[in-house]
């Protein structure tokens, strides 16, 4: 009987296409995790699968098993996140090739290092030269020479799992609410919808209440499986199925967050929990970030477009230069993110990965280098916590917390929190589908539009207009292009900010620049 006490681990296949990742699954654990038709004419792995593996001292490991072709990295980063160790595989006929190292990088950027290299095919060639370039790209992992045709090197292939997984704490016991970043939404006839996933913190059981970020539906959990077993419980780093009431499939999709619904005092951003234990993520088209490159060749300037991988989801992000080691990652849509989770940063065009880091301030405000910032990206990455905020003195002006608005959905609280994050920059009100909790927003005072398509919080309308009368003032007129460099946005949203200003009479248009209308 398998050990109650073994923390919950998932096992991540990685290697070059045709390596024989699916073949090794299947030999070790009987499942054939490519269910897909045009996966079995093709003969290649195109979507993740998924399996259970018996170790030889009764632990059982979540399986997920990628696609090795490089038109398909993307979906490989989505099933390696939230992983806790790897397989590799180098066939010994060929030895490492591209998407070896490219996977090898992704593992890195990850931060996943423990595992095991599997040289496959054993019986095709002489595996002495796999085994040699797979310890030189991979030093610190055991290798072994397997035949999945065969049945051999099998039980010596599982012993280094064995010994590979004796030493991860797992994360079932780090605390923290319930985290799932979803790899896969469908129906079952009769059941409704269901999520599957990594889950990367806290436990998932019947009853619980969890909401879908970041659009902020929400929905509760009619039941629970691991592996097709229905669990009372499952536990962190547990592979899971959650059958969700309350959400239609297609209100759910690769790249979502299931998470706990918020209880504590800090509310849709956050939530109260133990000391130490995983914080609540949260929903920002920013993040601050410490990040490493696979090489110096590799390194963008400052300004690139990249794609951030995140969990299960990629977007699209600027990469805006801090200091050393230190970015910030503007992204074109929201990821939902914590202090601590990792990301993988890849080329757009042609696509390729670059490196990688871990975010250090998953909500941050749009700002450029300074020594401050130095000095506090620091201190977070060193995980020092942040100073606690000095008491105003008698007379001083501070900033005064404004409360949230009574009355207004959970719902519309999460979208609210998505515009405020969002600053100049607004998403497309398509791109939220939330008609509802908008309107809401509008009747509250806490967004205006912009524009027939967009909605911008009150707070950063504000803060423009602000920016805006001082420039006017300073200057006497303002063109498009000035204010786009000023608020260092794009054409786009610049237009639409100046649209609105004239609307609102405060500017005046004359030719291509905009002057302070007379107060008559």
């Amino acid at each position: 009987m398998p050990d109650p006490v073994l923390a919950p681990l998932t096992l991540g296949t990685a290697g070059h296409i045709d390596h024989g990742k699916t073949a090794l699954i299947r030999a070790l654990t009987g499942v054939d995790t490519d269910r897909l038709p045009e996966e079995r004419e093709r003969g290649i792995s195109i979507e993740l699968g998924y399996a259970q593996l018996a170790l030889p001292g009764g632990r059982r490991l979540s399986v997920i098993d990628v696609p090795g072709h490089e038109r398909f990295v993307r979906t490989m980063v989505a099933g390696a996140s939230g992983i806790d160790l790897y397989l590799m595989t180098v066939a010994a006929d060929d030895g490492v090739m591209p998407q070896t190292r490219e996977h090898a990088a992704v593992l890195a950027a990850l931060g996943v290092t423990a595992g095991v290299v599997a040289v496959t095919k054993a019986d095709a060639a002489d595996p002495a030269r796999a085994l040699a370039e797979a310890a030189e790209l991979l030093p610190g992992a055991e290798a072994v020479a397997v035949s999945a045709r065969r049945g051999e090197g099998l039980d010596a292939l599982t012993a280094a799992l064995e010994r590979a997984a004796a030493g991860l704490p797992g994360r079932a016991g780090a605390g923290g609410a319930l985290v799932l970043h979803v790899d896969r939404a469908f129906t079952i006839r009769g059941a409704g919808t269901v999520a599957t996933g990594t889950l990367w913190s806290g436990a998932a059981g019947r009853g619980d209440a969890v909401e879908l970020l970041p659009s902020g539906r929400r929905a509760r959990v009619r039941g629970v499986q691991v592996h097709d077993a229905f669990v009372d419980r499952a536990r962190a780093g547990q592979r899971v199925a959650l059958n969700l009431a309350g959400v239609g499939v297609d209100e759910i999709a690769r790249g979502d967050v299931v998470v706990a619904v918020a209880t504590g005092a800090t509310g849709v951003a956050g939530e109260a929990s133990a000391p130490g234990a995983a914080a609540r993520p949260v929903v920002s088209y920013r993040v601050d970030a410490a990040l490493e490159w696979a090489s110096p060749e590799a390194r963008p300037e400052g300004g690139a477009r990249v794609a951030v991988h995140h969990g299960t989801r990629a977007v699209a992000a600027r990469l805006a230069e801090l200091g050393g080691r230190y970015a910030q990652l503007r992204l074109e849509r929201p990821l939902v993110t914590r202090a601590g989770d990792r990301l993988v940063i890849r080329a757009l065009a042609p696509p390729d990965t670059l490196g990688g880091g871990v975010v250090l301030d998953a909500s941050p405000q749009r700002h450029g280098p300074s020594r401050d910032l130095l000095a506090r990206l620091a201190r977070l990455e060193r995980g020092e916590p942040e100073p606690a905020p000095q008491p105003e003195r008698p007379g001083s002006v501070g900033t005064v917390p404004v409360p949230a608005p009574s009355g207004l959905s959970p719902a519309a609280l999460a979208i609210e929190e998505e515009l405020r994050a969002a600053g100049a920059e607004p998403p497309l009100d398509a791109d939220l589908d939330a008609p509802d909790e908008l309107a809401a927003l509008r009747a509250a005072g806490r967004a205006v539009r912009l524009g027939p398509a967009m909605h911008v919080h009150a707070d950063a309308l504000d803060a423009v207009r602000a920016r805006l009368v001082a420039l006017l003032e300073a200057e006497g007129e303002v063109t498009l292009g000035r204010l786009r460099d000023e608020l260092g946005t794009s054409r786009k949203y610049a237009q639409a900010l100046l649209e609105r200003f004239d609307a609102e009479r405060l500017t005046l248009r004359r030719g291509d620049a905009r002057v302070l209308r007379r107060r008559g």
